[in-house]
């Protein structure tokens, strides 16, 4: 899979890069001014809402962003010496949080989904904490540094505040997100990135009503990312990331004929759990998803339950899809993946292995099983694939009536020897043949 394509590029930019660059945009032209109490009641409104919706999805990573943005506000905001102006104990706690967030940002990006127990929690409670008491003895004890007035709504400070290595911390922080988000390419994952990236601006407008505003803006987009995530559950499948039956069952309500419609289901793909185990099931699962997901001829993929996938061309009939098709069964017939090390136990451990036994020692019958088992464990297996395909052949809209012939067409093809497409054009043609006949 590349490491970036069209798919890719708009998850990781949509919601959140666009959400950030638009209230930037509104913000550089004057446009998006609230009154400071308004701002105030928007970001803990965006803070407390998200951490709640977090809580209640159990997405316990965003949950733990929002509480360490929740934390840098009151740090932030605790530490300002009024009137939108920086003392030296407010610059100290800037200076501070430039550091410690983006690596808590960056730990938690890598951290498993464990839900909110007590053994998980605890850990980053008090590392937070800890973290907590440093930033409040750094605030309190920092030396006298001029105050930096500044305009309200002035988007930079000072350069002085963010010193480079703050800006290292930044950056090595957002590429550590940016590689976690191209391994997962999951929207919680993108959204980590644009809201540390929400929070840098927040710290470069320290001083000014923009604090609220970007970090309200950090929050948003932390948030928006957890009904991202529950909109994909709802509409993909886990284990192969295609559209699940439910995306399959919405397109349907939209197609406009012509249309066609594959059905595509695995051969033997119950002998595979049973001889192999659910594990290579799954790989094989897999496998064969990741080349229905680059079908060619404008086909869209879907799987709808178990070995059964489904792909819908909108607007082809079957005469422009077969080839397609053809050049996907070809190339999952070619593909092989190698299994999980099932073998290894059979590998001799060396000359002083204690069990080596004697040239003259008569073998028992348990090794010969032994030998016999690893002879015909290969390590490499193929797949095949057969597919029934079928297309509306009048302007009326009947899907259903549309994928009743492509199962059909499947049937023939699984009874005709599996790895083969089969159409539903063809049945008709050889019943009008045998009709004419006769």
């Amino acid at each position: 899979m590349p490491v970036w394509n069209k798919k890719t590029l708009k998850s990781f930019l949509v919601p959140g890069g666009a959400l950030l660059l638009l209230v930037v945009a509104l913000e550089s032209l004057g446009w998006l001014i609230l009154a400071p109490p308004a701002l105030s009641f928007l970001c803990y409104c965006s803070l407390l809402g998200g951490m709640l919706l977090a809580w209640r999805f159990h997405s316990s990573r965003i949950f733990y962003c929002l509480f360490v943005l929740f934390l840098s506000l009151q740090a932030i905001v605790g530490f300002e010496s009024g009137q939108h102006s920086m003392g030296p104990a407010a610059v100290a706690a800037v200076r501070a949080l430039a550091i410690l967030v983006p690596i808590n940002f960056a730990l938690i990006s890598w951290m498993q989904e464990r839900g909110f127990t007590v053994a998980s929690a605890t850990p980053v409670c008090l590392l937070l904490f800890v973290e907590s008491v440093v930033v409040v003895v750094l605030g309190r004890s920092a030396g006298a540094v001029p105050h930096l007035p500044v305009h309200p709504y002035h988007v930079a400070a000072a350069p002085s505040l963010l010193p480079g290595y703050a800006v290292f911390a930044f950056t090595a922080a957002s590429v550590s997100l940016l590689l976690r988000f191209l391994i997962t390419r999951k929207p919680a994952d993108s959204a980590l990135i644009w809201s540390l990236a929400a929070f840098f601006l927040c710290l470069r407008s320290a001083g000014t009503t923009n604090v609220v505003l970007y970090l309200a803006t950090a929050a948003c987009i932390l948030s928006i990312s957890i009904v991202e995530n529950s909109y994909l559950l709802a509409y993909h499948d886990e284990l192969t990331a295609l559209p699940s039956r439910r995306a399959f069952n919405d397109a349907l309500l939209r197609l406009q004929a012509p249309f066609s419609i594959a059905v595509v289901d695995i051969d033997h793909f119950k002998k595979f759990n049973d001889t192999y185990g659910h594990e290579t099931g799954d790989q094989v699962l897999r496998l064969v998803a990741s080349r229905l997901s680059s079908v060619t001829g404008g086909g869209q993929a879907y799987r709808c339950g178990g070995e059964e996938f489904t792909i819908l061309f909108s607007g082809k009939t079957t005469a422009e899809v077969v080839e397609h098709l053809e050049r996907l069964r070809v190339a999952i017939e070619k593909s092989e993946f190698h299994t999980r090390g099932d073998d290894r136990r059979q590998i001799q451990r060396g000359p002083d292995r204690r069990n080596e036994r004697a040239p003259n020692r008569p073998k028992k019958k348990g090794h010969a099983i032994r030998q016999l088992a690893q002879a015909k464990s290969p390590s490499s297996l193929s797949v095949t694939v057969s597919i029934g395909v079928a297309n509306s052949h009048s302007n009326r809209l009947e899907p259903e009536l549309v994928q009743q012939s492509a199962d059909k067409a499947l049937y023939r093809a699984k009874a005709n020897g599996r790895n083969r497409l089969e159409t539903a054009t063809s049945q008709r043609r050889s019943k009008e043949k045998a009709a004419g006949i006769a």
